[in-house]
C-alpha cells in the first residue's frame, strides 16, 4: 500500500502542495482533472482551495476526492523521504507548521 495523505495545501495553479505519510512532500496538478464529470466544479479556484484531507486522501466539500494512490504515484516529488532532515520525517510534527512550511515551499 502506498502512502496516504497528511497535509494538503492547494495552490492557485491548481496543484495540491501533498504530505505523504511517509514524510514525502510531492505536487500534483489537476488542471486535466477540470473538464472531467464531477470535478468541473474544482474549475472555480474558491472551490478548489477548500480541499481537505479526509480518510488519508484529498476531498472537497460536495464528495469528490482523488485516489491517494493516483496522488503518490502520480505526483512529482519535491523530496523523497530518505533526503529529507530528520524533523520533517517526524509524523508527530504539528501538521499546521508542515502547512506553513508548504505554503512557502516553491
Amino acid at each position: 500500500m502506498n502512502p496516504r495523505i497528511q497535509t494538503v495545501v492547494p495552490d492557485d495553479d491548481y496543484r495540491l502542495k501533498l504530505v505523504f505519510t511517509n514524510g514525502e512532500i510531492g505536487h500534483f496538478g489537476c488542471k486535466s482533472l477540470l473538464t472531467f464529470g464531477v470535478f468541473r466544479e474544482l474549475a472555480d479556484i474558491n472551490y478548489f482551495k477548500r480541499a481537505v484531507v479526509k480518510h488519508g486522501t484529498v476531498a472537497w466539500p460536495h464528495e469528490q476526492d482523488i485516489c491517494p494512490d493516483t496522488l503518490y504515484e502520480k505526483s512529482t516529488k519535491i523530496a523523497p523521504a530518505n533526503e529529507l532532515p530528520i524533523h520533517e520525517v517526524d509524523l508527530s510534527v504539528d501538521p499546521t507548521s508542515i502547512r506553513d512550511r508548504l505554503l512557502t515551499a516553491r
